[in-house]
């Protein structure tokens, strides 16, 4: 389908209407040549004439295979795209009396979203009056920060912003170590039993 999309963003050999066009190439001079002569250029080299810069005066083309230049085009996306880094933001709620095991649980959840390089923004949750006790909710986040100082920086400190006071952490080492060690692991887990 992929392949579909890009098929219809070139015009190739007789869609191509302009007088003049410029062909670049590998084993081709550069130069402006006339549509016609163009398109025999192409023709005699067993390949089709692409428009690649349609908006340049004269607009540019290129002698290539059509399938093999959208290879190209598809290849290069794909090596942008994985070049990207995603980066997840993983919310963890808070209410301004949290127990100590609800703490320990959610901590836990943070250290294991930080190992895999996602970045935490915590939030303490203020209902009704619960707002009196903001000053408890910035300890909490900043108790929190602290049990994560191993595993993050702080990229925001504590901010009431209406009902919810926030506090934003990033991972201090990119990627993924959790999941690198897990291979490494499990070999010296059965070497032990036999």
């Amino acid at each position: 389908m992929k392949n579909d999309s890009l098929k219809g963003q070139h015009r190739i050999n007789e869609q191509i209407r302009a007088k003049e066009v410029r062909i670049v190439g590998d084993d081709i001079e550069s130069a402006v040549y006339p549509i016609a002569q163009a398109l025999k250029m192409a023709e005699d080299h067993g390949a089709d004439l692409v428009e690649i810069s349609p908006n340049a005066v004269p607009p540019v083309c290129r002698i290539i295979d059509y399938s093999k230049f959208l290879y190209q085009l598809k290849k290069r996306q794909k090596e942008q795209k994985a070049k990207q880094v995603k980066v997840n933001v993983k919310e963890i709620r808070f209410g301004p009396q949290t127990d100590e095991h609800d703490y320990n649980f959610k901590l836990k959840h943070a250290i294991g979203f930080l190992q895999d390089g996602d970045k935490v923004k915590a939030y303490v949750f203020f209902k009704g009056r619960s707002i009196l006790f903001k000053e408890q909710g910035e300890v909490l986040l900043l108790r929190f920060a602290n049990d994560l100082e191993e595993y993050a920086k702080v990229e925001q400190m504590p901010l009431l912003e209406g009902k919810r006071m926030t506090i934003s952490l990033s991972p201090k080492k990119a990627g993924a170590p959790k999941k690198a060690a897990k291979p490494a692991a499990a070999p010296s887990a059965d070497e032990t039993q036999e």
